[in-house]
C-alpha cells in the first residue's frame, strides 16, 4: 500500500511538473516569507500540543468529510487550540490537493504541514511554494540516500521535517538522520492495522531534545491521555476532528492531555 501511494504521488507530481517546471517552483518557494518556527510552536509543555489535520478521506476508512472549505476548517482548528495544522495533499486516495495547502497557509497563523507521500525534491519545493512550514518524510517509503537528501533540502528551505517511523529500526534511522521532530505512527502502512501501544514501546529510544509526535489511533479524549502518559509531546489527529465538531472535540482532547505528570516533560 505504501509503495503504491508513493508511486501515485510521484506520478502526480511529475504530471504537475509538465505544467509548472521545477525552475518556476523554485522561484515561488524562494519568494515565500520565511517558514514559521515549528520548534517553538510544538515545544514540550504542561499541556499536550495537537497537530490538527484537514483530511477528506483515507484508504482505510474511505470518505470521511467533504470539507468544501479547507481554510475554514483550519481556522476552526486554530480557534480550538491546535498548535499546528496538517493538510493532506495526496489526491488519489485522500482527496487532497496543493490548493488546499495554499488556502490553509493563507488563512491561519499556525505552522502548516504538507502531509503527503513525498519522495522527490519537486514535491518538497512545491510544499514551500505553497507556504508549508513542515513536510512529512516517511522512513519506510524512502531509500536512505533519498531520505537524507530530502531531509537536507527541507532544512535548506527553512522548513522542518516531520520524520515518520513505525518500527525501532526506522526510529534509529530517524535519530541517525538528526531529526528533531519524530513521529511514531500507530498505523501499519502495509496492512493499515492500528497499534495504539506502539508509541509507548518505542518512545524511550527517542533522545531528549527531540519533539515526540504520536500519530493515528485517536478517536476519543482517552486516546490522547494514553499517548500523553506514554510521553508524547504532540499528537496528530485527523479523523476525529473532521467527523465531529472540530472546536469542541479539540478542546476535549487538549483537556485530556493537560497535566504535569507526563514523561514528556
Amino acid at each position: 500500500m505504501l509503495a503504491d501511494l508513493t508511486a501515485g504521488a510521484v506520478e502526480d507530481a511529475e504530471r504537475r511538473a509538465l505544467a509548472r517546471p521545477l525552475s518556476e517552483v523554485e522561484k515561488a518557494a524562494a519568494a515565500r516569507p520565511a517558514a514559521l518556527d515549528v520548534s517553538a510552536a510544538l515545544a514540550p509543555a504542561s499541556r499536550v500540543k495537537i497537530i490538527a489535520e484537514v483530511k477528506r478521506a483515507s484508504p482505510s476508512r474511505g470518505e470521511l468529510a467533504e470539507i468544501p472549505d479547507p481554510a475554514r476548517q483550519a481556522a476552526l482548528y486554530e480557534t480550538g487550540g491546535a498548535s499546528a495544522i496538517s493538510v493532506l495533499t495526496e489526491e488519489r486516495r485522500f482527496g487532497g490537493s496543493l490548493a488546499d495547502l495554499e488556502a490553509v497557509t493563507e488563512r491561519v497563523a499556525l505552522p502548516v504541514l504538507r502531509k503527503d507521500f513525498i519522495a522527490t525534491p519537486y514535491q518538497v519545493l512545491e510544499a514551500r511554494a505553497a507556504g508549508a512550514d513542515l513536510a512529512l518524510l516517511i522512513v519506510a517509503g524512502l531509500e536512505p540516500k533519498v531520505l537524507s537528501e530530502l531531509h537536507g533540502l527541507i532544512l535548506e528551505l527553512g522548513m522542518t521535517p516531520l520524520v515518520e517511523t513505525h518500527t525501532a529500526a526506522e526510529l534509529d534511522v530517524a535519530i541517525d538522520l538528526g531529526a528533531t521532530l519524530i513521529g511514531v505512527n500507530a498505523r501499519n502502512l502495509s496492512t493499515f492495522d492500528l497499534d495504539r501501544d506502539l508509541f509507548g514501546r518505542l518512545v524511550d529510544r527517542i533522545p531528549s531534545g527531540v519533539i515526540k509526535v504520536a500519530e493515528s489511533a485517536v478517536l476519543v479524549p482517552e486516546d490522547v491521555a494514553h499517548y500523553r502518559e506514554a510521553g508524547a509531546d504532540v499528537v496528530l489527529i485527523g479523523e476525529a476532528l473532521v467527523t465531529g465538531d472540530p472546536v469542541a472535540t479539540l478542546q476535549s482532547f487538549l483537556a485530556a492531555g493537560d497535566f504535569e505528570g507526563s514523561r514528556a516533560l
